[in-house]
């Protein structure tokens, strides 16, 4: 429960104060969107440098000292307006890399076009994440650049493509980046009209997997029969990760349970996609089995395509297998388990690879304090109702990173996305009655976090 004393009068001149700024907010938000910021190699990564340029020229036109930092990776930017005196220090974070757009036939306008279509603007990083820096230039803008709590602003470059120098820049600019409270601000909220604070995250492991079982490829009506392919074999063996109803198999993995929020199986499937007639996996809650239990999907296949397959057996075939994992489990752990799963029930006596593609742990937030009070209070301020505290089966590596390094820190994980918000897909969009909300409630967080301590 909240201790600070807002008055009435000082909230509705802050909410006024956001209202009338939303206009030239979003025009910033369009402008940083139409800059293609993807960080992937295959990409043009001019445009990264361009959008941290970007970025820094509006932390600048807010009053921060601000520099970009590169550390063998892609640009990130730090600004930093000192604490008045005896307030806390908040760390505001986001990044200005996005996702690639795919196939532009799959979008109903240009992804690098912002479009504004029934109360959403349409657009690649619309939401994920350049409306997370656009939310905390918001806040500042809404304390007309004097904000009651020293403020730092970090927008990283390469959130998209697995954060790989964010542990470098948090060992060399550690300094320069801690706080008391930290604002990470890439997650969703709960529904329209419902926010949420994030409060775990499942951990992930991205395995390769490779199986053999012949030398050479050979004629599939000679040695068909006695002789098996690598493809079939493989096909067998991801079975095996998943038992008949559909829960992982993997031995010695951990599972939780998700809190108990009204999530049916009709509001999964039209958030999913998920066709008429087919069935959910797994047993147990929907939300535990999205947010504290362990799941397994095979995302990638190399393998003949059908159009150009020839009448032979395969000799070799390989997989990308992604594991999501309980906020607490110990991603190492996990891999050994998987990958002695595997090797147990590689099928024939084929052949076995399997190499660790990538890792990142979970977060399982203590989220009581005062912090944490304030800022239950400042999303019920912004929005007329109470927050949630949600889990994401998602993984975002990074706040394990922070919490690691700023142990004492409370961190709040919030976001700007909605269940339709679709990041990372065709249509990506931003739902902007719910922004200004999420603009208005990070404002009132400074304005509470600097009465805490006045």
């Amino acid at each position: 429960m909240s201790h600070v004393d807002l008055p009435a009068d000082r909230l509705e001149a802050l909410r006024t104060k956001v209202a009338d700024l939303m206009p030239a907010v979003r025009e910033d938000l369009e402008r940083l969107t139409r800059i293609p910021s993807v960080s992937l190699d295959s990409f043009d990564q001019k445009h990264v440098d361009d959008s941290a340029d970007a970025v820094a020229e509006l932390l600048r036109a807010e009053g921060l000292d601000v520099e970009i930092v590169r550390e063998g990776g892609r640009p990130a930017v730090i600004g930093h307006r000192p604490a008045p005196d005896g307030a806390p220090t908040v760390l505001l974070y986001a990044h200005h890399d996005v996702q690639p757009p795919g196939d532009e036939k799959d979008w109903d306008s240009k992804p690098f076009e912002p479009t504004e279509r029934d109360g959403r603007l349409y657009g690649r990083g619309a939401a994920d994440d350049k409306a997370g820096v656009m939310a905390h230039v918001a806040a500042l803008r809404a304390h007309d650049q004097q904000p009651p709590v020293g403020v730092t602003i970090f927008v990283e470059g390469e959130e998209e493509v697995g954060s790989d120098s964010l542990a470098t820049i948090l060992e060399r600019h550690g300094d320069k980046l801690k706080a008391d409270a930290i604002v990470l601000a890439d997650s969703t909220n709960w529904d329209i009209g419902t926010p949420a604070l994030t409060t775990t995250l499942r951990g992930m492991i991205r395995v390769a997997v490779t199986v053999r079982t012949l030398s050479h490829s050979v004629h599939s009506g000679m040695f068909g029969g006695p002789v098996p392919d690598a493809l079939s074999a493989l096909v067998r063996l991801l079975a095996s990760l998943h038992d008949d109803a559909g829960d992982v198999a993997v031995q010695g993995l951990s599972q939780g349970e998700a809190a108990d929020l009204d999530y049916p199986e009709s509001r999964l499937r039209s958030e999913s996609g998920l066709l008429d007639g087919v069935e959910t996996i797994g047993t147990g809650s929907i939300l535990s089995r999205q947010w504290t239990k362990p799941s397994v999907t095979t995302i990638g296949i190399d393998a003949p395509p059908v159009d150009t397959a020839s009448n032979t057996l395969v000799p070799s075939a390989r997989a990308k297998v992604s594991v999501r994992l309980a906020p607490d489990e110990d991603p190492r752990a996990a891999y050994d388990a998987v990958k002695k799963h595997l090797e147990q029930h590689v099928p024939w006596g084929a052949q076995l690879e399997v190499v660790l593609d990538d890792e990142g742990a979970g977060f399982d937030a203590d989220a009581e304090g005062p912090v944490y009070d304030e800022a239950r209070a400042a999303f019920a301020d912004a929005w007329g109702t109470d927050p949630v505290d949600i889990g994401v089966g998602g993984s975002i590596p990074f706040v394990a990173a922070f919490a690691e390094k700023f142990p004492d820190a409370a961190i709040l994980v919030t976001g700007v996305e909605d269940p339709d918000t679709r990041a990372h897909g065709a249509n990506e969009s931003l739902h902007l009655g719910e922004f200004e909300k999420v603009c208005v409630a990070e404002t009132v967080l400074l304005e509470r976090l600097g009465r805490m301590h006045s």
